[in-house]
């Protein structure tokens, strides 16, 4: 009995010293968790301070119109703010433009010359000045008030040439053509035809070449007269055929009569 109660008393102060270290522990990590945290806190919002909200925008400067297109210097010397304004262009020499093809200059040098050329109104003076307003012979563009010089139109191109009208290839005759035969062969007549007493008409449809050969016959009738007429018409001649001195191919048709004597 003793042994038991003995055995009870040191179970308990097992358990009562097991459960204080693991309340001191879990005590230590909490408060370890929060020191992190408040540290982490503060280094963030240390780390916020130290970023720059500025914003820097660069602006790149474009060219202006007058530094994209450099002013060309005017070279002619305008008397146009004299009080004297001249009537006509004076050169103190008169030299051709360069560019002319049709007047070369003697001499050909390096250096472009001083001497400004002459225009076509120019005249020897004593100095070179130009009256305002454009060369005379030039095109410029008018207004209501100014006229405009154009150059003369060019003239009209010529009409195109008629057509000739080209002879037919073949020319189709609508009425009988054997008054046309230079030689008209008769058809045989068929011993059954000659038998049965059958008479009759058979036209045949030809086709005639440039020299009056018939190249084609094709009949139409009684079936027993057909082939006799279509031989007799393939054998007939005609004379030439001409159009604007051309000769040209004929279509027309022969009648042949078949009547019992």
């Amino acid at each position: 009995m003793f042994n038991n109660l003995i055995e009870s008393s040191s179970h308990a102060n097992e358990f009562k010293r097991r459960g204080s270290f693991l309340l001191f522990t879990t005590a230590t990590y909490v408060v370890l968790f929060a020191i992190t945290g408040v540290i982490s806190i503060y280094a963030y919002d240390a780390h916020l301070d130290s970023q720059s909200t500025e914003l820097e925008i660069t602006f790149v400067p474009l060219p202006t119109q007058e530094e994209a297109q450099p002013e060309i210097p005017n070279t002619i010397r305008s008397a146009s703010n004299s009080d004297n304004q001249p009537t006509r262009s004076t050169r103190t020499v008169l030299m051709d433009t360069a560019t002319n093809p049709n007047n070369p200059p003697d001499k050909i040098g390096t250096v472009a010359s001083t001497v400004l050329p002459a225009r076509r109104d120019s005249v020897l003076g004593e100095k070179d000045v130009d009256p305002p307003g454009p060369p005379p012979g030039s095109r410029v563009a008018g207004t209501g008030n100014t006229p405009v010089e154009m150059d003369t139109p060019p003239p009209p191109p010529p009409p195109a040439p008629t057509p000739t009208p080209m002879a037919p290839k073949v020319l189709k005759i609508s009425t009988v053509i054997n008054s046309r035969a230079v030689s008209l062969p008769r058809p045989s007549y068929p011993k059954l035809a000659l038998q049965i007493g059958l008479q009759g008409t058979v036209s045949v449809q030809v086709l005639i070449d440039e020299d009056g050969r018939v190249l084609s016959a094709k009949g139409t009738g009684h079936p027993l007269l057909v082939p006799e007429a279509e031989k007799a018409a393939k054998q007939a001649r005609f004379s030439q055929t001409m159009i604007s001195g051309v000769p040209v191919k004929v279509s027309g048709v022969i009648t042949y009569n078949f009547v019992k004597q």
